[in-house]
């Protein structure tokens, strides 16, 4: 189980301060705490997440708002119980100043609530349940990435406008699930011929490709993330119904899955508030360092990460690096005073972006192998749909 690091940049700043003869009380450590899936079969996303993390701290200096950084790495396995376990060492044991990170809506919901009701700050950097965009939206609850239903909504509004006539939907029966069906049916204006909320972790999808085939629908819509969307893909492909069905999803093509999923992803689309391809000077330096460092291809969940650090960099120069001053951080981060990979955005009143959605599409790029490219823009500054639901006044 990972639980901390302490950035090799910080501890030289620190050394390089006593030797200028700062007494190292005068600076404060700023520390993190970041809760992300670093075992098991979903560890990719941490590992996506950690290496952009550190890339923005590098892009940074080593320091945040003129602090030295302590990073406090620690795995939720993927579980709301061990990320409870987790966010509570952090806050109580570990005295972190922000507890960052989480990847899944269920361990988002467990985490959450104790987090910023002990007057934390708690910036999510994937998770987006919809309970908190709305009636358990908290002051000290930010996200750098979007509430799950915004980008199915992309997905719906999508379909709308390439006049499809319906649909067959599939999510697992989870929050984030749900969310994401709700999402899509809130701008979709065609026919749902099927729906069906799988197991989580699922593989094997030959029933449900059954009822597809039995449906005959127009289209069909998945999230499917990770893993349970290789599987599908992969199965999609083989089943011949690629061929004759147009495939929609959301979380479930991306940077992560594609070199796995390859060509059975060929023709597909997606919507995305990022994509690697959107040309403003942050984001390419981030894309092209990124492979660089790396050798691998950034996804939305690296850019998410990647924006947090920035993000917090404004907001503690706003306080003058004073950690203690929580009404004057919340204040900063809600002017989202930073250049954003994704290019200029707002806050809604829930502390959830405002943001434009992207269409994407997965084609055959010049080296043979199958790329996500960006096809213009789905929605403009769009909002989440549950900030009406939200009594945050500010």
């Amino acid at each position: 189980m990972i639980r901390t690091l302490t950035c090799s940049a910080s501890a030289l700043a620190l050394f390089a301060a006593v030797l200028a003869g700062t007494p190292a009380a005068a600076q404060e450590t700023l520390k993190i705490g970041f809760i992300n899936t670093f075992s098991g079969d979903r560890a990719i996303f941490g590992k996506q997440q950690k290496d952009a993390l550190e890339l923005a701290l590098q892009h940074l200096g080593g320091k945040v708002g003129g602090l030295p950084v302590e990073i406090i790495y620690a795995d939720d396995q993927g579980k709301p119980d061990v990320g409870r376990q987790e966010s509570d060492k952090l806050v109580q044991k570990d005295r972190v100043h922000f507890v960052t990170g989480i990847i899944w809506s269920n361990v988002l919901l467990a985490v959450a609530r104790p987090v910023t009701r002990a007057g934390v700050i708690m910036i999510t950097t994937n998770a987006g349940a919809s309970p908190m965009s709305g009636k358990e939206c908290h002051p000290n609850f930010f996200t750098t990435s979007w509430n799950n239903d915004t980008i199915p909504e992309g997905v719906g509004k999508l379909m709308t406008d390439d006049k499809v006539e319906n649909s067959f939907m599939l999510a697992p029966n989870y929050q984030a699930g749900k969310d994401m069906i709700t999402g899509l049916q809130r701008f979709y204006k065609g026919q749902a011929v099927g729906q069906i909320l799988t197991k989580l972790d699922q593989s094997d999808f030959q029933a449900e490709l059954s009822q597809i085939r039995a449906a005959n629908p127009k289209s069909v819509f998945i999230f499917q993330p990770g893993g349970m969307g290789i599987s599908f893909l992969k199965q999609w492909a083989a089943s011949g119904l690629a061929d004759k069905i147009p495939l929609y999803s959301a979380f479930t093509v991306d940077a992560v899955t594609l070199p796995a999923i390859g060509d059975a992803a060929l023709g597909t689309f997606h919507t995305m508030y990022w994509a690697a391809d959107l040309k403003n000077p942050q984001n390419e330096r981030f894309v092209k360092d990124f492979m660089a460092k790396y050798n691998y291809e950034p996804s939305n969940y690296s850019a998410q990460a990647y924006d947090l650090l920035p993000w917090l960099e404004s907001a503690v120069k706003e306080v003058k690096g004073n950690l203690a001053d929580k009404d004057g951080i919340r204040n900063a981060l809600r002017k989202v005073n930073y250049a954003s990979i994704r290019g200029p955005y707002k806050l809604n009143q829930n502390h959830t972006p405002i943001q434009n959605i992207y269409k994407l599409e997965v084609i055959k790029g010049p080296d043979g192998k199958s790329k996500i490219v960006s096809r213009g823009t789905v929605f403009e500054n769009h909002k989440d749909s549950y900030g009406a639901e939200c009594d945050m006044k500010w």
